[in-house]
């Protein structure tokens, strides 16, 4: 007992003297200390909130959907052609026969592409994630987007001549429509590579497809018009199928019809070609690699020249009865508050750069590519807390390097 409220007063001396320290300003070491952990966690934070939204799963949802069909990335040999990733081909024809099943309430093919929109004007023109579907007879949602203003079936598609009338129509979320400036009637122009196509606002939508800390822009369009500006007409091919049903037992059906995929059952699907599987992972460590070591060589070089200013006080404190292991603990805790308070300042920095972040890709992607999650507070408070104590070693050693007599004497 006695031990523990020894070292609970070690620690609170700690405190006292960093806080007076940061109060008076008398320490330029320690308020640099804590610049320096506040800047490493704050690139720290803000890189990990850019892996946490490029890592984030974009469900491609719909009302009612069971079955998910979707490529086996690592299968060379497939179905599945790959035109910038694993796609599924011949999917008007596939979807046609689910929708033959009694037991299927509606399939469609869902094709995802980024695109450029201008409206008529072209006042601007801005990056928006088009999904090309087969639209149900019956209303449903697709990316958290209605489909009830879109032309049922695909004229367009024409039993694959793809010569049949394009409909032109698109439906926008309200993030899309409101990112262009445009509303329902409006002209607007979508281009992708060097193909170009017009299209007419049918409706504007709430959405609920989200990345990052805002809402997606999102354009709904009629599958065989996206699939001729991309390119996707030979094989016809789509990035998944949605399939709407309440037997089971269409499941292996389905399985039948695309030997080498997967048929996912849970409630959303990742976006393809949304995230690299493992560039986020490698962005949060080399971030967290880089913000140790960042932050260790600074905070260990400046309180090492604070305690070498410092040997009188620890000095007196060893007159006082303080022995050298005490005088060490007493650093090393003095070490980890000055980076825990670091840290605490690079986490509301960090959060800072992360809606700075998105603000600017926002404005000239027309996305939000960052996520904030709360975990990110204690994380990079606890890497903080990590350099502080991995810091510690150097100025614990230096003050176990000084005699307390030739201190007294220098001074």
């Amino acid at each position: 007992m006695a031990r523990r409220h020894r070292l609970f007063g070690v620690v609170g001396l700690a405190g006292r003297r960093v806080l007076g320290r940061l109060r008076t300003t008398s320490s330029k070491q320690v308020l640099l200390s804590v610049l320096g952990v506040a800047l490493a966690v704050t690139l720290m934070t803000t890189v990990s909130g850019i892996a946490l939204g490029l890592g984030a799963e974009n469900a491609i949802q719909s009302e009612g959907v069971d079955y998910w069909v979707v490529p086996e990335a690592s299968t060379a040999s497939s179905v599945a052609v790959s035109v910038g990733g694993p796609q599924l081909g011949d999917t008007h024809a596939i979807t046609d026969r689910l929708a033959r099943d009694e037991r299927v309430d509606y399939a469609t093919p869902v094709q995802t592409q980024l695109v450029t929109l201008a409206p008529e004007d072209g006042s601007t023109d801005e990056y928006v994630l088009a999904a090309g579907i087969i639209p149900p007879e019956e209303p449903t949602s697709v990316v958290g987007v209605s489909t009830a203003s879109l032309t049922p079936g695909d004229p367009h598609y024409a039993n694959g001549s793809y010569d049949g009338p394009r409909t032109g129509e698109l439906v926008l979320n309200d993030a899309a429509a409101e990112l262009l400036g445009v509303s329902a009637g409006d002209e607007v122009t979508a281009s992708v590579g060097g193909s170009r196509a017009a299209f007419t606002v049918a409706d504007v939508r709430e959405g609920s497809l989200s990345s990052g800390v805002g809402p997606v822009p999102v354009a709904l369009v009629h599958l065989s018009e996206l699939q001729t500006m991309t390119g996707s007409t030979d094989g016809d091919l789509a990035d998944q199928l949605l399939v709407s049903t309440d037997s089971a037992g269409v499941r292996s059906d389905i399985e039948a019809l695309y030997p080498r995929t997967s048929v996912v059952t849970q409630t959303g699907l990742a976006v393809r070609g949304a995230s690299t599987s493992s560039l986020p992972l490698a962005m949060a460590a080399v971030s967290l690699v880089v913000a140790v070591l960042v932050g260790v060589l600074f905070v260990a070089t400046m309180m090492g020249l604070e305690v070498n200013a410092d040997r009188r006080n620890l000095a007196v404190l060893s007159a006082m009865g303080y022995r050298t292991s005490s005088q060490m603990l007493l650093v090393v805790a003095e070490t980890v508050v000055v980076a825990t308070v670091g840290g605490v300042v690079g986490v509301a920095a960090g959060i800072g750069g992360i809606h700075l972040t998105n603000a600017i890709t926002r404005e000239l992607l027309g996305v939000q590519v960052a996520l904030f999650d709360p975990v990110l507070v204690g994380y990079s408070v606890a890497v903080a807390a990590l350099i502080g104590l991995v810091s510690s070693v150097y100025p614990a050693w230096l003050t176990w390097r000084t005699p307390t007599l030739e201190a007294m004497s220098h001074d």
